[in-house]
């Protein structure tokens, strides 16, 4: 086995696309005005940001005034939570779904201990949040947030469904995952508020961007200064913007061309993970998920090390994760999967493939072959009672 890199772990992050770097590098190098100055160098900088907002505005059906740009989906999920509790003070309660990802749960819970109420949907086995669970919940001064698409499992929830469900609510959504790789249009979902991140789609990390519906008395969590309409306080990074922009462009071009790809890949590790791979249990479901994710978990998870699975993995050269990314070694079970009914080995020994369109078919079936490589040696130590899984004993 001749070793090699190949990356999936596509929805942790995605490689800097070649044609967004070009378009950042001007704004980088020679075009370095502030866009709050009413100099030539700023009104430059001020223009390339609004048309930056109004086409990234225009692709997710939004109005160019509706778009705050943001450093990420983190910080864009922490703004709308505390705005619409702290600062706006249009809700004292919120809604969460247990499967969300810890950029909600932990405002949501900072905002518990300050006394505002919080509640947590549950979800079924396949991660979906139940419509009737929702309805209860369909009050003023709620807000409601359900993630568009899972970001372990790639499991899509029912937005439209839940907003008929809660029509007097406040509903939000993380749309980090979603934005994309599937349509997302903020009108046809029915959202007051979402999420969106460029490093997904090939594009810089440390900008991303929230939607908030006009009409929405939205105050800053953030001060310090006028920009964004007084929305979020900060110089805004021109550069990262034009390269969200393109990536945005480029994503939403080329979405059905990239999911057929994705999803034909995606078809492909399932069926020689399911051929090659004994005792494999999929947590991601075959239909009604995200073309590039395939999550997994083992019925005898509970011989098996989850982080010794990665390492091992990467041993070989094959990046993979077994969840978020912003929780990466803290040890802990996934709280998604445990929330569809996984139990806590289960969830410990989860990995994801994320996988981008240029994943090739070769790439593929050397993760399953490492994977087959990993598991093997682990599994006989294990079975016979006395090496602890760890690292592979071969060598590639």
């Amino acid at each position: 086995m001749t070793r090699r890199s190949v990356y999936l772990d596509h929805s942790a992050t995605t490689p800097l696309d070649p044609e967004v770097l070009e378009a950042m590098l001007p704004w980088l190098r020679d075009h370095f005005g502030n866009a709050s100055s009413l100099h030539a160098w700023g009104r430059r900088a001020r223009v390339a940001v609004e048309e930056a907002r109004e086409e990234i505005a225009s692709l997710i059906g939004a109005h160019p005034s509706e778009l705050v740009f943001t450093s990420g989906g983190t910080e864009a999920n922490n703004a709308i939570l505390k705005s619409c509790c702290v600062e706006s003070r249009l809700v004292d309660t919120i809604v969460y779904s247990a499967v969300e990802h810890h950029a909600v749960i932990h405002p949501a819970e900072a905002l518990a201990e300050q006394g505002f109420q919080t509640a947590v949907l549950p979800v079924d086995s396949y991660g979906r949040v139940r419509v009737e669970d929702v309805a209860r919940w369909n009050r003023p001064r709620t807000l409601i947030s359900v993630m568009h698409a899972n970001n372990e499992t790639g499991v899509i929830e029912p937005l439209e469904a839940i907003r008929a469900a809660a029509p007097d609510a406040l509903l939000h959504t993380d749309a980090v995952q979603s934005f994309g790789k599937i349509p997302v249009n903020v009108r046809q979902l029915g959202v007051d508020f979402a999420s969106f991140s460029a490093h997904k789609i090939h594009g810089p990390k440390g900008i991303g961007a929230m939607y908030i519906r006009r009409g929405i008395p939205f105050k800053a969590h953030q001060h310090g200064g006028s920009q964004e309409r007084n929305r979020r306080a900060g110089t805004e990074p021109v550069a990262l913007i034009v390269g969200f922009q393109v990536a945005a462009r480029k994503a939403i071009s080329q979405l059905e061309q990239r999911a057929r790809r994705m999803r034909q890949l995606s078809q492909l590790l399932r069926q020689l993970l399911h051929e090659r791979i004994p005792g494999v249990l999929f947590n991601t479901p075959e239909e009604g998920a995200l073309p590039n994710i395939v999550n997994i978990t083992f019925t005898d998870a509970h011989a098996l090390d989850g982080d010794a699975l990665i390492l091992g993995m990467d041993f070989y050269g094959v990046a993979v994760s077994n969840g978020s990314a912003c929780t990466a070694g803290s040890m802990q079970p996934s709280h998604v999967l445990r929330a569809m009914g996984r139990s806590p080995a289960q969830a410990r020994a989860a990995i994801r493939f994320s996988l981008s369109h240029e994943t090739t078919e070769e790439d593929i079936r050397y993760a399953v072959e490492a994977l087959e490589r990993v598991l093997q040696p682990m599994r006989q130590r294990r079975s016979m009672g006395h090496i602890p899984a760890g690292e592979p004993s071969e060598t590639p």
